[in-house]
This record gives C-alpha cells, structure tokens and sequence, in this order.
C-alpha cells in the first residue's frame, strides 16, 4: 500500500492508466480477430476494411508504447499476409 502522498498520486494515476491501456489492448486484439474471421468467411472487401481498422487499431497501441514497434510491424506484416492468401 502506497504511504507518501506522492506514492498515493502515483497509484492512481497508474489505475488511470490501466484502463486506458487496457481498452485500447482489447480493441486492438478484437480488430485482429475481426480480420481473422473474416478472412476465413472469404470476404475480400469486408477484409480489406478490417484490415485497416486493425492497423488503425495497431498503430495506436505502438503509437502509445502499449507495444513495441517491431511488434506492431509484425502483427501488421501478418494481417497482410492472411489477407493475400485469400487473394
């Protein structure tokens, strides 16, 4: 338990944080999903349109820090791969 008033602050800056972060994790995986499942009902154009809300979606969590970049570029070079499969 946090003892200085910094400490206290501190800790509820971090809750704050932790929502934030967590809802911006939570739409990045389901816009990932969306994109899988999607792809796997063979729908090219709603595909393509997920797939942009998914590097939307991406882009925000590396923009933020909540992943690292390579991770970013990663999740996204994937996407695209599934997507040109189906292509």
């Amino acid at each position: 338990m946090a003892i200085t008033k910094s400490a206290k602050r501190a800790a509820r800056g971090s809750l704050r944080k932790r929502v934030y972060n967590d809802r911006r994790k939570k739409a990045m995986k389901d816009s990932i999903k969306g994109v899988k499942d999607i792809v796997n009902a063979k729908d090219k154009k709603a595909a393509q349109e997920a797939l942009s809300k998914a590097y939307k979606a991406i882009d925000k969590a590396a923009k933020t820090k909540l992943i690292k970049k390579n991770t970013a570029a990663r999740k996204k070079s994937r996407l695209a791969l599934l997507l040109k499969k189906v292509a």
